[in-house]
């Protein structure tokens, strides 16, 4: 019986051992400059972040133009889409995330879009979040849209991952001061545009939140503009809601 509850123990010891080289390891791969730019954009303060709302505009000239206003509750993650079906017509819908497999195919298309309008709002949290990214940083390298250069930090999706990212890039190209001043975006599969190209312009604070709202450039050579508009968060044990300024 001793010897059994050793070995146990030993075992135990081993695979807390594994995870702690583990643990180690993924925190040697993840270049620091990562968790300074989400603490630019604010991180430190996300658990007091009871709400988040604003509406993403995006155009690209001859391709399409959309307008979706959100409100993310990041702790049940509960999100309100208000916008227009594919007919037109007014559209307004209510879900959780996390019972997402058991709606219909509409809810799931209207939720492919809060990721990508999502990401564009906070990607600096996403790519501190997604551990499962690849994340490499090389110093000073010249800006693919306008003049100057700063530090590339690139964050590369496995392509075998699930959801809606898999083997997708992102590009950030970040000033002295960790403010991301351009994003490249390469698609990883076989969906348009494949190249994007914007400036990470227009901060805004939005209560302990710092957000970019204003996006120009280019989507696989093709004129681009994203833009985020009334912006506004809701801190925990507050019903005000406080606008970007």
């Amino acid at each position: 019986m001793t010897n059994s509850r050793c070995g146990k123990a030993l075992r135990l010891l081993l695979v807390f051992g594994l995870l702690l080289l583990a643990v180690n390891s993924w925190a040697q791969q993840r270049p620091p400059i990562l968790k300074q730019i989400a603490e630019t954009y604010g991180i430190d303060s996300w658990d007091k972040i009871e709400a988040i709302r604003y509406t993403w505009n995006g155009e690209v000239t001859g391709l399409f133009k959309a307008s979706r206003t959100w409100t993310w509750e990041p702790k049940t993650n509960k999100v309100t889409f208000e916008g227009v079906d594919k007919d037109g017509k007014p559209e307004k819908v209510t879900y959780l995330r996390s019972e997402l497999s058991s709606q219909p195919d509409a809810v799931k298309k209207v939720d492919s879009g809060f990721i990508n309008d999502n990401y564009w709002a906070l990607f600096p949290f996403h790519a501190y979040w997604d551990t499962s990214a690849t994340v490499t940083e090389q110093s000073m390298q010249k800006l693919p849209i306008g003049t100057g250069s700063a530090d590339l930090v690139s964050v590369k999706y496995p392509s075998e991952a699930g959801g809606y990212t898999p083997g997708d890039t992102w590009n950030l190209y970040v000033g002295k001061d960790n403010r991301i001043e351009v994003l490249e975006f390469h698609h990883g599969g076989d969906a348009k545009p494949s190249l994007v190209i914007a400036t990470w312009a227009g901060y805004k604070k939005a209560g302990p939140l710092l957000l970019s709202t204003e996006h120009r450039g280019t989507a696989d050579g093709k004129p681009l503009h994203i833009s985020l508009t009334n912006v506004a968060v809701k801190t925990v044990g507050t019903n005000n809601w406080m606008d970007a300024k």
